[in-house]
This record gives C-alpha cells, sequence and structure tokens, in this order.
C-alpha cells in the first residue's frame, strides 16, 4: 500500500490509528518522514491534536523527539509535553527565533506545562532572538501567576531584551512591584 506522507501526518492528526498503524507496521519509514506541507512529522502532528495513543505508538517505533520541522520547532513545542518529556525530549529546544518551549508557554500563561518543563530543568534565563526570557513575555501578556512560578524557579527580574528593558519594565500594573518582593523575600 503506497500512501503519502501528507496522508499519514493527516491520519496522525485526525486520530485515525488503526490506518496510521497498519500503515506505518508495513512501512516503518512512514514513522519519520515529513509530510511535503511544512516538513513536519506524524508526531508533530499528533502532538498538536492531542493524541495520546498515537504520540506513544510512533515513540514506542523509534520517532525522532527531536524532530525539526521547517520553522525549527520540535514536537514537544506543540504539546504533550509530559510524554514527550518523559521520553526524553529536550525542554530547552528552540525554534528559529531561538524561542524554547518556556517561551511559548510562558507568553500564553500555560501554568501547568510551566510547571513540567520546569520539572524538566527547562532554562529560565534563555534568551530567544529578541533578547527576551520567559519572564519578559509573561509579564508582557500580563501572566501574573506565570511570571511569579518563573521568579520562585530562579528567573532573573535583572536581564535585559535587545529593547535594553527588563521584566521588570515590560510588566504592566502592579505586577513588576510583585515579582521584585518575591526576588527580595
Amino acid at each position: 500500500m503506497r500512501v503519502s506522507n501528507v496522508e499519514v501526518c493527516n491520519w496522525a492528526y485526525t486520530g485515525k490509528f488503526e490506518e496510521l498503524e497498519r500503515c506505518v507496521l508495513s512501512d516503518s519509514s512512514q514513522a519519520t518522514r515529513t509530510d511535503q506541507v511544512c516538513g513536519q512529522t506524524a508526531l508533530h502532528w499528533a502532538c498538536s491534536a492531542g493524541r495520546v495513543e498515537i504520540v506513544q505508538f510512533l515513540l514506542d517505533l523509534g520517532a525522532e523527539l527531536n524532530a525539526v520541522n521547517q520553522n525549527g520547532c520540535t514536537p514537544l513545542h506543540y504539546a504533550i509535553a509530559q510524554i514527550l518529556l518523559e521520553n526524553g525530549a529536550d525542554p530547552n529546544a528552540m525554534d528559529k527565533l531561538e524561542s524554547t518551549p518556556l517561551h511559548r508557554a510562558s507568553a500564553k500563561g500555560n501554568y501547568r506545562l510551566i510547571q513540567l518543563l520546569l520539572k524538566e530543568s527547562a532554562s529560565t534565563n534563555i534568551q530567544d532572538s529578541e533578547g527576551n526570557t520567559p519572564l519578559h513575555l509573561a509579564c508582557d501578556e500580563e501572566r501574573t501567576e506565570a511570571a511569579k512560578l518563573l521568579v520562585e524557579h530562579g528567573a532573573s527580574i535583572y536581564i535585559e531584551n535587545k529593547e535594553k528593558m527588563t521584566p521588570l519594565q515590560v510588566a504592566k500594573g502592579g505586577l513588576g512591584s510583585v515579582l521584585k518582593r518575591i526576588v527580595e523575600g
């Protein structure tokens, strides 16, 4: 049975486990090939759709945890962090803008993912191509709980981005003073 990589990736995304399983078991290279659209593997697509069963199946077959798509994103940038981290995914993987999963989670205020990434030793002070740390992004987006969690786990309030601004300077409302109190104890 000859199937395109786009079709395999579509099955991974839509949760058509039986079709995917049948195809991949007959041609194991399908588990690691990228689609022709955006250079993503079936693992990228399964992660972005939250298809835990398919993610585990692909991982069991040796799918590449840190495969990058055309934007430089790994499957971890897309979701299902815990299962990927437990299988050795790099919590500090960067995309082409040098943004990590922690940058994205912080900007979105995804508290649970931030906790998980910190538990797996994600770097709190890593800077993206604009010089922003995850804390800069959390402060800019008014993600108070995310910002407090980052500071409690060692994120610096003093690192300047390329605009020479610290997280405290980009913070809105009273968030800056809250973070300063945490640091000063």
